[in-house]
């Protein structure tokens, strides 16, 4: 029963909850659910690659077989031969990842933010390229950093860059392949050269990889983790290679850091869920990712020439973009006097969607810059939409 004349409380933030700011792309989103909106916004997978048949046979052998153990609490670290699969896929002939290293999160977003609250005082400084992966900054802005953007250019993050502000800071936070937003990679020898000047700099170095397996090619770039097991943090996901819908991530890291962020994730949720992570295992214990993968690639591959090919025909001279060689996602740069923010006004009257590219920047924003998506879109709409996107930066130049 309800009270009557009951005063509605006045609600008192933290500092914390009160400087929390939603993810830019999110809000899009919410925009590109219209059918008729040709959305470049997004960075979600295709659903045509998700293994639905196979999902769904693995739960059930899972709940037959293993029901109850599936649907009770787990350990904080994970499914024990989920873990082990992971270690052994990440270990090479010269270094050897044990499952003791892994810790299972839900989804790479929650180790983004378990990161962040084991390394991260308010005030410390942490590096980050320009741009960078909007997601990372929202996480670790919860913790109130003071972020150094490092240079970047066509060969990925440049590594001279952070010799000035590297002496004191917690950490360098860094996408190598195929990088979201931007598309790019960072080259073999700056992976090395990266490497080494962090550990003459006693400066974690967080290696994100969600997209290292699209390589359009099939050759992957090698891990900084193997270079450096000591001093690099790994995060994986299974929502880009298998389905984002299950919320499964992972975080390898030496012991005595995995120890306290396994600590952390037992505040946050106590742990991943178990079924997922036993239904996951069951998918891709006998080599099945092996064989779908290169399925993602061929389409990804095929939509993003479709994408390149339409730029190269609809968008004026002054505009370059990069051209990856693998993941979802192309960055486009206007004349400095374009506002992107501005254009996407315009842009969403005439049903096109993309994401602006000043939220991927922690300091000194380039308006002019945009990101563009490519994965869930046909080529047909794709290059609709790029004409018409074409045409209305025409206007504007």
């Amino acid at each position: 029963m309800e009270i009557e004349n009951a005063v509605p409380i006045t609600w008192r933030f933290s500092q914390r909850a009160a400087q929390m700011q939603s993810s830019f792309i999110r809000e899009i989103l919410k925009i590109t659910q219209r059918p008729e909106i040709i959305s470049f916004a997004g960075g979600l997978p295709s659903p045509d690659t998700f293994p639905v048949e196979q999902m769904k046979a693995a739960f059930d052998t899972v709940l037959t077989n293993s029901g109850k153990v599936a649907l009770q609490y787990g350990p904080t670290d994970g499914f024990p031969p989920l873990r082990e699969w992971i270690a052994n896929s990440l270990s090479t002939a010269g270094c050897t990842i044990a499952p003791e290293q892994v810790l299972m999160t839900s989804g790479s977003q929650q180790a983004l933010d378990l990161i962040g609250k084991v390394l991260i005082d308010e005030g410390s400084r942490v590096l980050v390229e320009t741009p960078s992966y909007l997601g990372a900054l929202q996480a670790f802005s919860v913790y109130r950093p003071q972020f150094a953007s490092v240079a970047t250019d066509d060969d990925g993050l440049v590594p001279g860059s952070i010799e000035k502000v590297a002496i004191g800071a917690r950490m360098l936070y860094a996408l190598p392949n195929f990088q979201n937003p931007t598309g790019r990679s960072l080259s073999i020898p700056r992976r090395r050269e990266l490497v080494e000047t962090c550990a003459r700099h006693n400066l974690p170095l967080i290696e994100d990889d969600p997209y290292g397996a699209l390589s359009y090619k099939g050759e992957p770039f090698p891990k900084m983790l193997n270079m450096n097991p000591g001093g690099v943090i790994y995060m994986g996901s299974f929502s880009k290679v298998l389905t984002p819908g299950i919320r499964l991530g992972y975080v390898v890291a030496p012991l005595p850091l995995v120890r306290r962020l396994e600590l952390a994730k037992q505040a946050a949720d106590l742990h991943t869920a178990q079924l997922t992570q036993m239904v996951v295992h069951e998918v891709i214990k006998d080599g099945f990712l092996e064989r779908h993968i290169p399925t993602i690639r061929a389409l990804y591959a095929n939509q993003c020439q479709a994408m390149l090919d339409a730029l190269a025909a609809c968008f004026p001279a002054g505009v370059s973009w990069t051209k990856p060689e693998g993941g979802m996602f192309i960055w486009v740069t206007l004349p400095k006097h374009i506002d992107t923010m501005k254009l996407l006004d315009h842009s969403i009257a005439e049903r096109v969607a993309f994401v602006p590219g000043a939220p991927f920047y922690a300091n000194e924003a380039e308006t002019n810059t945009l990101r563009l998506s490519f994965v869930t879109v046909s080529p047909e709409r794709i290059r609709e939409g790029i004409a018409i996107l074409g045409k209305l930066i025409a206007a504007l130049m």
